[in-house]
């Protein structure tokens, strides 16, 4: 991989550094807030307990150049090492810890550090580059292919912005950062329709409920044809190259909707109906293709409900007829526990096999008048 030149190391004042919102690390309008706003992002996404306390112990140590460029405001915007610079800002301005808490309702655990360590976080040694792209390279091996591995949303935002900013095809940012290109489309498609609920002020990624955002739940999500048809999009809309705002404007409620019911809302107090991918994104497709049992959803925010209205009795019938077999099976093969004792319990077992017998005897009736022997 050939990576792009950069000038020598320099070491500079800690002073002349700002984050950089967009670093693709933080979610939603809180990268376009204030820098509390920022660093407590980076406090519940980034890890950054581990480093106060590694820090805090062993001082700065300036092994690693970060990666900056200047901005327009006359300072080096950290493109590579937001992590490090947050922390160095957290033991070194108490005020700003008191803030955060203040501000944002975060409770930071910050250790007051050494004298001896001070010294060591004045200056640190960077790296100059002329812009972004010239440095995309270099962070994207590694953060995606290296040793710092992002989560899918940071991820995919780095895609997202490469893309949108540099021109550059899906291809070759699939070949930079190690990833299949339907799965790199997927995940761009994914970032563009966030950015579009954002701008329409209809979801924010820093309002979900779960502490982790499972950005992975939304583009597996949009790659069924129940969610392409409920918003809107047109089939297989995700294998072709992702454009801005892919969501018709007449299906703007539906947008919100969806992302609430898959992320909740802590403003509104309301929590995400989907809590496992696998099993709960399938069946809130399903809901989604049931006008009715989108109307149960809607009112209930219960899943398993709006699931039933939009599975067939047919299937349901057969769900409940193998789980059933499936417990029974279970009850005999550990029935040595039962002593005997509790009556109850075999009065439980007297209706169970009561209600089987009606079952069976039903459905052996329906058979014969289906012409079955």
């Amino acid at each position: 991989m050939n990576l792009p030149r950069i000038e020598d190391p320099t070491q500079v004042p800690v002073d002349c550094l700002r984050l950089d919102r967009r670093n693709p690390r933080l979610a939603g309008r809180e990268a376009r807030r204030s820098e509390e706003a920022l660093i407590a992002q980076l406090y519940r996404s980034a890890e950054l307990d581990e480093l106060i306390q590694s820090m805090s112990s062993n001082g700065y140590l300036d092994i690693e150049p970060l990666v900056v460029m200047r901005g327009s405001d006359g300072k080096l915007v950290v493109l590579e090492g937001n992590r490090r610079l947050a922390t160095i800002r957290l033991l070194c301005e108490p005020e700003l810890v008191s803030r955060i808490r203040r501000e944002e309702g975060l409770n930071l655990h910050v250790p007051e550090i050494a004298h001896r360590l001070r010294p060591t976080f004045k200056q640190v040694t960077v790296y100059r580059v002329s812009d972004r792209e010239q440095a995309r390279p270099l962070i994207g091996f590694k953060h995606i292919n290296g040793p710092q591995k992002w989560d899918a949303y940071a991820k995919a935002s780095f895609a997202a912005a490469w893309y949108r900013d540099a021109e550059v095809g899906l291809d070759e940012i699939a070949r930079s950062i190690g990833d299949r290109h339907d799965t790199v489309k997927r995940m761009v498609a994914g970032i563009y329709v966030l950015e579009q609920a954002a701008q329409e002020e209809l979801f924010d990624v820093a309002d979900r409920v779960p502490q982790k955002f499972n950005f992975s739940h939304l583009y597996t999500a949009l790659a069924r044809s129940q969610y392409m048809e409920y918003l809107g999009l047109p089939p297989g809309w995700a294998r072709y190259d992702p454009e801005p705002n892919p969501v018709p404007a007449e299906r703007l409620s539906e947008l919100r909707r969806v992302l609430r019911w898959i992320y909740g809302s802590k403003s509104d107090d309301e929590k995400p109906v989907v809590q496992r991918q696998n099993p709960d994104i399938k069946r809130l497709g399903e809901v989604l293709a049931k006008p009715e049992a989108v109307h149960e959803l809607s009112g209930t925010r219960n899943l398993d409900r709006a699931h039933e209205v939009a599975e067939p009795v047919t299937a349901r019938f057969t769900t409940s007829l193998i789980e059933a077999r499936r417990a029974l099976q279970a009850a005999v093969g550990s029935v040595r526990a039962y002593d005997g004792r509790d009556e109850s319990l075999l009065e439980v077992s007297e209706d169970t096999k009561e209600t089987a017998d009606v079952l069976h005897s039903r459905m052996k009736e329906r058979h014969a008048r289906a012409g079955g022997r």
